[in-house]
């Protein structure tokens, strides 16, 4: 056992990068795992698995977690901005009551431990710091330290003391908030956080149904059928006379493609292909002939595009007032299938009004499609390719808004490097929704930085501390260990009855968002997102967050004070 401990402290010395990845496979393995219902989840797993090595001796650059955790929090950011913004106003009332009953409560548990257990200023602000995961408070508390009267060797003294149980308490301060919001709050609520995002999601796109990744509709709004005609003197143009949804887009005549002319006369026999509306093809289809089955000659490969609708006379007008005012020969085939509005899918009625950003989805052959394009907009090509320029920018914008300081009397307030990258990656996600041939991050990248950041940066945060939170745990007892579990559960219980009961949440995908937030709970978040497998939670975290920050780091001279 020690031939292996030396070798591997050996190895972690030559190249500390593969411990993060050893804790990184660790922790994702045992986060996999299922207790009936309970999962602890990648990112605790990962933290625990971090300790653990940690143990070993592990020197490892805080640059690396400052990289991690700026990609994931920015990546969140990107991927909520358009929805963010839109949910600004009144209803975000909710989240801020959130985080100010958080920071309350919280005070009031350090305060009341400290009071109870006979603990110095230093370690209860200690227990703030590391029970609430709010790094801050050790700046602020150790400032606010200093400038109540006491010799300076106490002052050093109690200045140690938070460390000391910041070190104690900040690994279960990042694991409580995961069990809580992933595992107690949908027993809770008795719903699971999936079934409520699903939910939430369709009732965001205000009706338009959402298929899921790998899903498909059974019930297909645009269709093609095959027909044998059982008459004569029809002509294309009459049939797509007879419906104003359906086109002829193939006629096979005595197993021969013919040519498609408006006016091409058409024969009993002849075999056609009827694309476009299901109830329009079906009733136009009953009238021509017979539908038949396979026919692979008829065929006929469909593309579909996204459009930025960029012409300036479009801007203000309905749907039906735009498509009359392009040219039959230009929309003949052409179908509009979905259209999206700052990145949420809206439904689609004639009445509908353009506005400037508009994506429409169209459908249609290659060259009707590229005909129609050429006329209304520009089209955005899929890639998998990162704009690195837009989003190498939108990460150093944010880096430096967080360094950015303003004094609230003597307290220092700052969003640090997570607010500013948030705040940047909201801004740089709502421009990108307004332009979108501009900044493109595929949606499996984004997901990518927030996963793998955020497991990464506990992973670091873990193999930094474990070692001491765990030596420091041996050296004075338990009791502050466990004072820490009360101060970080406490808080989150009281804030999601308040939730529950007061503020009447009822979903429980916003809930987590809003909770996780409301205590700057990174991992849980992360956590959060993965059940949930969309974006819905992440705009209420990001109000909370956002409001928390501010708050938890006011904690430090209170807790000096009233401790």
């Amino acid at each position: 056992m020690q031939t292996l401990t030396t070798f591997l402290s050996s190895i972690f010395s030559a190249c500390p990068e593969i411990a993060l990845f050893l804790a990184l496979v660790l922790g994702c393995w045992i986060g996999r795992f299922r207790f009936g219902s309970f999962q602890l989840g990648g990112v605790a797993g990962s933290l625990l698995a971090a300790v653990l090595i940690s143990q070993i001796g592990v020197h490892i650059d805080s640059g690396i977690k400052a990289v991690l955790f700026a990609l994931f929090i920015y990546a969140v950011g990107y991927q909520s901005g358009p929805q963010f913004f839109r949910s600004l106003g009144r209803q975000s009332v909710k989240e801020i009551l959130m985080a100010v009953v958080l920071a309350v409560t919280g005070l009031i548990t350090v305060v009341a431990v400290a009071r109870m257990f006979h603990l110095d200023k230093g370690l209860a602000a200690g227990l703030a710091a590391g029970g609430l995961t709010q790094s801050a408070i050790i700046g602020t508390a150790g400032s606010s330290l200093e400038k109540i009267g006491l010799p300076i060797a106490q002052v050093q003294q109690l200045q140690g003391n938070v460390a000391v149980g910041y070190a104690v308490t900040y690994i279960f301060g990042s694991i409580g908030p995961i069990l809580l919001c992933v595992n107690v709050l949908p027993w809770f609520m008795k719903r699971s956080i999936r079934e409520d995002a699903i939910r939430a999601e369709a009732e965001q796109a205000g009706g338009v149904h959402i298929v899921g990744e790998g899903e498909v509709s059974a019930f297909p709004h645009l269709v093609g059928r095959a027909y044998r005609l059982t008459q004569s003197e029809l002509t294309i143009e009459a049939i797509e006379k007879m419906a104003a949804g359906i086109t002829v887009e193939k006629v096979i005549r005595d197993d021969k493609p013919i040519g498609i002319e408006s006016t091409t006369p058409l024969i009993s026999g002849d075999r056609v292909l009827l694309v476009g509306h299901r109830s329009e093809v079906l009733a136009a289809g009953q009238k021509i002939g017979q539908e038949i089955g396979e026919s692979p000659d008829l065929d006929l490969s469909l593309i579909r595009r996204d459009v930025v609708l960029s012409r300036k006379d479009f801007v203000g007008q309905t749907i039906d007032q735009c498509v009359q005012s392009i040219s039959a020969a230009v929309r003949h085939g052409v179908y509009l299938v979905a259209l999206s509005r700052a990145g949420k899918a809206v439904p689609v009625t004639g009445s509908l009004k353009i506005m400037a950003g508009d994506v429409v989805t169209l459908l249609g052959t290659s060259a009707d499609v590229e005909r129609a394009v050429a006329e209304i907009g520009t089209p955005l090509v899929p890639s998998l390719k990162t704009d690195l320029v837009f989003h190498g920018l939108g990460v150093a914008v944010g880096l430096l808004i967080g360094l950015g300081v303003v004094h609230l009397g003597s307290v220092p307030l700052t969003l640090g490097s997570g607010g500013g990258a948030l705040l940047s990656g909201l801004l740089f996600g709502w421009y990108q929704s307004r332009h979108p041939a501009t900044g493109n991050m595929p949606r499996a990248a984004s997901t990518f930085l927030v996963d793998f950041g955020l497991a990464g940066f506990v992973s670091v945060t873990g193999l930094q501390t474990g070692q001491q939170a765990i030596a420091t745990i041996m050296q004075h007892g338990v009791t502050l260990f466990l004072l820490g579990v009360v101060v970080t559960l406490v808080p989150l219980i009281l804030t999601m009855l308040f939730g529950r009961y007061v503020l009447r949440y009822d979903n429980t995908a916003i809930f987590a968002g809003a909770l996780a937030g409301s205590r700057s709970a990174n991992p849980a978040f992360g956590e959060v997102l993965n059940k949930a497998g969309n974006a819905v939670p992440t705009t209420p975290f990001a109000i909370t967050y956002a409001v928390a920050n501010v708050l938890l780091t006011l904690l430090g001279p209170l807790v000096v004070a009233f401790s």
